[in-house]
């Protein structure tokens, strides 16, 4: 059994989907790996680490050969087509907005797993990708309104005088909100939070937070994710919002649904509403953004109202890569444990009666298993043939 590493080929990523200790892991089981010379250069892992770990190198892998292929980044369908058919793939797909490599690794034949699907499920948990990014992107996401703002966290008593805390506010307490409540709070800042799920207080709590109570609908669905407002309690969230984001130094915002572009909590108007010289970063910036006009990778000076100054609009773009070593350490455990579900005696077996492999299967057989994709699709091909007709 082959299993191939290739170096991420999307502007940014500097994250590789294996480390030398998955290395160890998988060829333990009897896995042959060949990495792409590079691969991991740039989260910290030089390749003689991999060979020392059992790896072997190739300066480009021949996709043709593989039995896995493991990745971060989603698959372009060029890549998806040079597979050979029943060739298993593992990584981070997304399907609802990358339906052109959907459609080519089903027309390939390809067994895509992607770990977005992951159920949420005791068992699973050490396979769970998208929370182990969002730990680092919480994290990430805080340093980056630290160095922006110009301001300390903490509170300072000095004997020329006493600088009080920044008051922070995190809208989304996922676990990329919650890490990034832990974080602001251990920067001394003072930390209120805010989430559509009520469930979520008792957790805003336990890291230090003050949990904000809004007079709305819940909004909690199944694995425990958030799903959307209504357009009308989504208008009615804002509103109360409003007063809330008017207070703080810095505005941090994280509220996502998996599958769909994330929901718009905070206005323009909001965000002129902010004292001059605050910050607010948009960690949804890349799926639709939560802040209105966010642009990703960009910083964009917001006037305030009252022409004093401006906010820092903050669209943060590749958040786990820019701490690109422990992000590929824990990804590249996630890749490895999928994997190993799957590995028997050396040879890929995977077992569609196992609820994490059935629940992470995108494609397989020439199928869209995953039926909000599958339908999603349907869409497409109908368009395009109404467009004929």
């Amino acid at each position: 059994m082959k299993l191939g590493i290739p170096r991420e080929r999307r502007e940014g990523e500097r994250r590789v989907a294996a480390t030398p200790e998955t290395v160890k892991q998988l060829a333990a089981l009897g896995v042959e790996i060949l990495l792409e010379e590079d691969a991991g250069a740039a989260a910290g892992y030089p390749d003689l680490a991999y060979t020392q770990a059992g790896a072997h190198l190739v300066h480009d892998l021949d996709l043709a050969q593989l039995d896995v292929l493991a990745h971060v980044r989603p698959l372009d369908p060029e890549t998806a087509r040079s597979l050979k058919r029943g060739a298993v793939t593992v990584g981070l797909a997304s399907p609802s907005s990358e339906l052109p490599t959907v459609e080519a690794l089903a027309d390939a034949g390809v067994t895509a797993f992607a770990l977005e699907l992951v159920p949420r499920i005791s068992r699973a948990q050490s396979m769970d990708a998208l929370s182990s990014q969002a730990l680092v992107a919480g994290y990430r996401c805080v340093l980056e309104a630290a160095i922006r703002l110009p301001r300390f966290f903490p509170l300072y008593m000095t004997a020329a005088g006493t600088v009080p805390p920044a008051r922070v506010l995190v809208l989304g307490a996922g676990v990329a909100g919650l890490q990034a409540i832990g974080t602001a709070k251990r920067l001394g800042a003072r930390v209120f939070a805010n989430d559509i799920r009520p469930a979520s207080a008792d957790e805003v709590a336990s890291m230090g937070g003050t949990f904000i109570r809004l007079d709305l609908e819940t909004a909690e669905a199944a694995g425990g994710y958030a799903r959307q407002l209504s357009s009308d309690a989504g208008t009615r969230q804002r509103q109360l919002l409003a007063p809330h984001v008017a207070q703080a130094d810095v505005l941090i915002t994280t509220a996502a649904v998996p599958g769909r572009r994330a929901p718009l909590l905070v206005t323009t108007e909001m965000v002129q509403g902010m004292r001059a010289g605050s910050v607010v970063v948009d960690l949804a910036a890349e799926s639709g953004g939560n802040v209105e006009s966010v642009v990703p990778g960009q910083d964009i000076p917001v006037p305030t109202a009252d022409g004093s100054g401006f906010v820092t609009l903050v669209g943060l773009k590749d958040a786990p890569s820019a701490m690109a070593s422990d992000a590929s350490r824990l990804y590249a455990k996630n890749v490895a444990n999928l994997v190993a579900l799957m590995v028997r005696e050396g040879a890929l077996v995977p077992d569609f009666g196992d609820e994490v492999l059935a629940g992470a299967c995108l494609t397989h057989d020439g199928e869209v298993r995953h039926r909000p994709t599958a339908d999603l699709l349907a869409e497409r091909a109908g368009s395009r043939r109404e467009g004929v007709l």
